[in-house]
């Protein structure tokens, strides 16, 4: 017999909340075209991250400009300052090349 609650639910275990806090969710669509960039060059670079961080960057600026989760350095989430502009640019070229 399985633990836990109906459909599948752990009973008694307290919910974890998540480590940043809760953000909303961007109802209004105000950062849809930088999540699809990010989202494209995921699925061109065969999900290798490493390769889209100008287009994550991108996405994450457009979500703190739009109060969509709280501001923060960036550098304090992982990105060197003057390396992911150049990063967006070389993915877009790949990109490109790829397509043609």
């Amino acid at each position: 017999m399985s633990s836990g609650g109906a459909f599948g639910g752990n009973r008694g275990l307290r919910p974890v909340p998540p480590e940043k806090g809760v953000f909303p969710l961007d109802h209004m669509h105000l950062c849809d075209l930088d999540k699809k960039e990010y989202l494209n060059c995921l699925k061109t670079a065969g999900n290798k991250s490493e390769i889209c961080r100008g287009f994550s960057k991108k996405y994450l600026q457009c979500r703190m400009e739009k109060n969509l989760m709280a501001k923060q350095d960036l550098a304090e989430l992982g990105f060197k300052e003057g390396n992911a502009e150049s990063a967006v640019g070389k993915t877009t070229e790949r990109i490109g090349d790829q397509e043609q």
